[in-house]
């Protein structure tokens, strides 16, 4: 049972953090550089400058990956805070260092994706009288994993000791950060969706006044967020129970009941994160170490990766712009994506065939599917699925960071509140968001979710159950040892972002920075349409894949990606994706004249 804090210790703990969190901590050897840098010791990738650094700070202090992956996730609930943040939910998978003490797996996953609420069943938002209620407001929000996910990390694999890994976040709150071209994007995105929905900001405007001046803020202005300080210096001071009892819980409980919304607190209360075993896969030499549900994303890339290795002995590829390589990619993704909206959802609910759809059989069967000169005339053809419909969407908050350490110890971690300030609700006092994760359920049946995903009547909520995600942090092993570690943000661009990086850096030989900053495309099965980011300037690709039978889409982005890789001298060359304007950082920085 999780002790009680009351509001005089609360405010007692928050004078008490202002003398800890005035201090910098200067970790030595570092520096941080453009989107790549390279570093000899340890490095770390983020989609923001201050979270690299926070993380940075940790290694150079003697902290390990786990002590650098939490300090930078607490960070960028700080900084990224409309992308993740303490009222979300995420996934860490964490390869340890050889000289752990013996166990039975040196990888192990840390699931704290939120859950169901208890009053929320298959018919909840069938009953609601209105569409977007698992969009916006508080019948939206999934019970928060954030903190209890990130201690249980920190505690179980980490060195450091909560007052210092959160420092650097508290500090970021308190003292202010500066917004970037990605801050005052989500700010412009938000002051659209809250003129076409007016009544959806209802609950929003104190975050709306707090992290972006009610729409008046400038790239270079500075952004302070006392509310989170205060929120973060309970957390350093008495761990998971700040969250999930005491002032914050009551908040949080207030906005959700006061609203009519489903979260009591026992669901607060009861709230554990899951250690489970990865998903793993291989590609050539490769060992891939992945998410297994309910992330959508370790068995994705699993096929993704099985479809195009099983066509490299017979099509040689110049280079990842080569058309036919960006067809035999697309058709991989489709199958993958055909099985994610039919098969996938949350294990400890229903029975999802894993093993069946990552096996050799299975992966051979889709893989003699292939046509190198045209794609399937039935979309049917693609996995194995039956009839349906989906329309798409765009936009997402999500955050991902990669990290390896002097010891070899990796963590790739990714986390969300969803879309865009996840519910656009606030906790009041506390300075952010929760999520609306609960739109990664199958809400509607047959009904697509807000990324144009349309899944099955598996992936119904259900009391304590974890929504379907495409989170796909990834520790890519050779010879036991981590020598890539990537992930990214952006809906169900996460996986054919992640997936497109590895292969520049396993199958191309690219260096880690160009394997990220090279333009990606993306198809997701439904609707049919093979997207482009917008630096593809290629009419003659355009043609030879037309001439396949592909119609096209447009996209912003696919993916944020963060990764490190591991050169063959030892070297780690960490790459922040300038798509969201992060920059790595690291211990051991490696400079030109070297």
């Amino acid at each position: 049972m999780r002790e009680s804090i009351s509001a005089a210790t609360f405010a007692f703990v928050a004078v008490a953090f202002t003398a800890l969190c005035g201090c910098q901590i200067q970790p030595a050897d570092r520096a941080i550089h453009g989107p790549a840098a390279q570093y000899t010791t340890a490095a770390i990738a983020t989609d923001h400058p201050l979270a690299s650094e926070a993380g940075a700070a940790m290694l150079a202090r003697g902290g390990n990956a786990v002590d650098a992956a939490v300090a930078a996730s607490f960070t960028l609930s700080v900084v990224r805070p409309y992308s993740c943040g303490i009222g979300g939910g995420g996934f860490m998978v964490i390869h340890l260092p050889p000289d752990e003490p013996e166990r039975d797996s040196r990888q192990i996953v840390i699931n704290y994706r939120e859950t169901a609420p208890a009053a929320v069943n298959g018919d909840y938002y069938v009953e609601l009288d209105d569409p977007e209620a698992s969009r916006f407001g508080v019948h939206a929000v999934g019970v928060p994993g954030t903190v209890a996910g990130l201690l249980h990390a920190l505690e179980h694999h980490g060195t450091l000791d909560r007052a210092t890994v959160l420092a650097p976040a508290i500090r970021a709150a308190r003292n202010g950060y500066r917004a970037d071209a990605h801050h005052i994007w989500a700010m412009n995105h938000l002051r659209d969706l809250l003129d076409e929905r007016s009544e959806r900001g209802e609950h929003f405007t104190p975050l709306w006044h707090q992290l972006f001046a009610a729409g008046n803020l400038e790239e270079g202005d500075l952004v302070r967020n006392g509310p989170k300080a205060a929120a973060l210096q309970l957390i350093a001071h008495h761990g998971a129970e700040a969250f999930y009892e005491g002032p914050i819980a009551d908040a949080i409980g207030g906005v959700i009941r006061a609203n009519g919304g489903a979260i009591s607190a026992d669901d607060l209360r009861s709230y554990e994160p899951e250690v489970i075993e990865p998903l793993r896969g291989r590609f050539g030499e490769y060992e891939l170490i992945s998410m297994p549900p309910p992330s959508s994303g370790g068995v994705a890339l699993q096929q993704i990766f099985g479809i195009i290795e099983r066509h490299l002995d017979t099509t040689t590829f110049a280079d990842p712009d080569d058309p036919a390589y960006i067809h035999l990619a697309a058709e991989a993704m489709k199958h993958a994506f055909a099985d994610r909206a039919e098969w996938l959802a949350d294990v400890n609910f229903v029975d999802v065939p894993i093993d069946r759809l990552t096996s050799s059989e299975y992966l051979d069967e889709l893989a003699a599917r292939f046509d190198p000169e045209a794609v399937l005339d039935d979309l049917y053809a693609y996995g194995s699925v039956t009839p349906a419909n989906a329309q798409n969407a765009a936009g997402g908050g999500t955050s991902h960071l990669s990290v390896i350490d002097a010891d070899g110890m990796a963590v790739a971690c990714t986390e969300t509140i969803n879309l865009i300030c996840g519910s656009l609700v606030s906790v009041p006092g506390f300075g952010f968001a929760l999520n609306n994760e609960m739109d990664d359920f199958t809400t509607i049946p047959g009904e697509p979710n807000a990324f144009g995903l349309r899944q099955s009547d598996r992936n119904l909520p259900e009391p304590g159950k974890r929504p379907l995600s495409s989170m796909s942090p990834t520790i890519v092993l050779r010879d036991d040892r981590a020598v890539l570690v990537a992930g990214a943000s952006g809906g169900p661009r996460i996986i054919t972002g992640t997936a497109q990086a590895i292969l520049n850096v396993l199958h191309f030989g690219n260096s880690a920075e160009d394997a990220v900053l090279r333009p990606r495309f993306h198809h997701q099965w439904m609707p049919n349409e093979l997207m482009l980011e917008p630096d593809w300037d290629a009419p003659e690709l355009i043609r030879a894949l037309e001439a396949r039978g592909h119609a096209f889409g447009e996209i912003h982005e696919v993916g944020v990606v963060q990764l490190i890789h591991r050169r063959p001298d030892g070297t780690l060359e960490a790459v922040s994706d300038p798509r969201k304007g992060g920059r790595p950082s690291g211990v051991g920085a490696v400079t030109a004249d070297q």
